[in-house]
């Protein structure tokens, strides 16, 4: 017999309201300031919120490392995230909503031209600490090095760095305000940006979380969220 709606709210949201962490600092995902969030993540919040009958509490963070560790230490009933193998142990993920894509940028003057170029010895790469890159770069550089940072960029051009990583769009107004900057026009990894909810959910509350995203690409929830935040509906990501 399948679980109830009102079994996976108690599971999902025990205090009444869904608590959701919302990563403004990645602004494909979401916009707006902490008092007034908006972007495909708030819309998808609410949207959850709206489907179990309560109410959806937006907890905004600047990283996705506080994303994460508010999901992690209790604080937050929802998160969105991207799917790596480092949060996985803590998170239960659904398929992908939306497929971003990571890039380089590098000096003007730089010799490399792609982003096989990189993972060289004495490259040194600026990347926001704790995100998706970030956590994909520590794990499968060979001979580069990861420089963590607030902010990747800040790094890059304080430090003199070869070498930003980051995500596609900000990357490229980076590159437009930094004429002595260029990117890297192939990416270095896809980023699967997926809802997530800890283990220690029920499995058929992850399973409702699931079935939901799933509804929401096939219906045109997420590529209208897309296009209302101007991002790209290209971005989103194909049936699991």
């Amino acid at each position: 017999m399948r679980i109830t709606t009102a079994a996976i709210t108690e599971d999902l949201a025990p205090s009444g309201v869904l608590r959701a962490s919302i990563n403004l600092g990645n602004p494909v995902l979401a916009q707006g300031t902490p008092e007034a969030p908006s972007g495909i993540t708030v819309d998808i919040a609410r949207e959850v919120g709206r489907r179990l009958g309560v109410a959806v509490e937006l907890l905004c963070f600047d990283a996705a490392r506080k994303s994460y560790e508010a999901m992690t230490s209790g604080r937050a009933d929802l998160c969105f995230l991207a799917v790596d193998p480092a949060r996985e142990a803590e998170v239960a993920f659904t398929a992908p909503y939306v497929v971003i894509e990571g890039v380089y940028a590098v000096p003007r003057d730089s010799a490399f031209t792609s982003a096989a170029d990189i993972d060289r010895r004495g490259v040194r790469i600026g990347v926001k600490k704790g995100s998706a890159y970030d956590l994909f770069l520590s794990r499968t550089l060979q001979h580069a090095t990861v420089v963590r940072a607030d902010e990747g960029t800040d790094a890059f051009r304080s430090e003199g760095l070869e070498v930003a990583a980051g995500i596609r769009q900000p990357m490229t107004e980076f590159v437009a305000a930094h004429p002595d900057v260029r990117l890297i026009e192939d990416r270095f990894m896809q980023i699967q940006q997926a809802v997530g909810t800890t283990v220690t959910r029920r499995t058929e509350t992850v399973e409702f979380l699931r079935e939901l995203v799933e509804d929401l690409k096939a219906g045109g929830f997420i590529a209208d969220a897309l296009r209302r935040a101007n991002q790209a509906d290209s971005l989103l990501a194909p049936p699991a």
